[in-house]
């Protein structure tokens, strides 16, 4: 039995222009004999075997969400919400009584970036965007992801951060190693699943400034927990570890994935996360057996 997956887009956001993780996943999933289909917005009702949410949007729209509905099973449909205020347990107010370094972050996900390309272009928007450029940091909707702006405490914060909803305050916990900062990501789908651990000297650590690599770190039980309460089938955690606890620093439903050319034990992961799927499907077929991320055969 041939199975179908429906994937579910917004019907403004250039879904095959981004290096998304789910691109090399389709082309397996479409290798194995899986059929695929595209949605781009709720308008066009195509009948499938499960449909995959795959909104790159802090919060799902609601029409997105009843569109889902019809759909037996739904990929990541209880993940409606990653902004940091649904995700983040740093988050501080404007009188609490913390001594400490703090981060200041856009409550939407990769700094509110993708809601700001989905701004339809008037006159008005754009008289809006040439006024936006000119106010202080402080008092915008959006800011980079790469430069979230780091104070030693919460009283270096300028007073209008406080008052601005799109942005909030965050203690800043990061994983040292040395003069270093580490990061822990896990990427999953299903109870298929990848893992690492960067270093970089930078605390904002992004994949251009990492200086060392370790796979197949340990996944703790109390992150696993945080996956199931927050309802993700699929997508990536950024977390640290600091002094046995757990830190939740991010959670991406629709993860990167900016490699064209990927080496041979790179395409076995994906090939790895990939199998995922099939938990969701009603065809049990399944993959050539390829090594996991610990180096043990995956025989399932």
């Amino acid at each position: 039995m041939t199975s179908k997956i429906a994937i579910l887009t917004h019907e403004r956001q250039q879904f095959e222009s981004v290096s998304y993780l789910l691109h090399p996943l389709l082309s397996l999933w479409a290798k194995s004999g899986i059929e695929i289909v595209v949605l781009r917005g709720p308008k066009h009702y195509e009948p499938a075997d499960a449909l995959f949410m795959h909104i790159d949007l802090t919060v799902i729209p609601e029409e997105y969400e009843h569109f889902s509905q019809r759909y037996p099973v739904v990929i990541n449909g209880l993940v409606k919400d990653i902004s940091k205020r649904h995700i983040s347990t740093l988050i501080l107010g404007r009188k609490d009584n913390y001594q400490g370094p703090v981060l200041v972050k856009t409550n939407r996900n990769f700094g509110g970036g993708m809601e700001k390309r989905l701004v339809r272009r008037t006159p008005f928007s754009r008289l809006a965007k040439k006024l936006q450029k000119r106010l202080p940091w402080y008092w915008k909707k959006h800011l980079s992801p790469d430069n979230y702006p780091i104070f030693s405490g919460p009283g270096q914060v300028p007073k209008p951060v406080w008052w601005n909803r799109h942005l909030v305050v965050e203690k800043f916990l990061p994983e040292r190693e040395g003069n270093h900062f580490a990061l822990r990501q896990w990427v999953f789908f299903g109870d298929r699943e990848m893992s690492q651990r960067v270093v970089s000297p930078n605390p904002i650590v992004k994949a251009r400034n990492i200086l060392s690599r370790e796979t197949g770190i340990a996944i703790p039980d109390d992150l696993r927990k945080r996956r199931k309460d927050l309802g993700f089938d699929y997508g990536k955690f950024d977390f640290v570890q600091i002094d046995g606890q757990t830190i939740l620093l991010d959670a991406n439903r629709t993860p990167s994935f900016n490699i064209r050319t990927p080496t041979p034990a790179q395409a076995a992961m994906l090939e790895h996360l990939a199998a995922g799927v099939f938990a969701y499907l009603p065809s049990r077929d399944r993959f050539t057996p390829v090594q996991d991320n610990a180096g043990r055969e995956d025989r399932s």
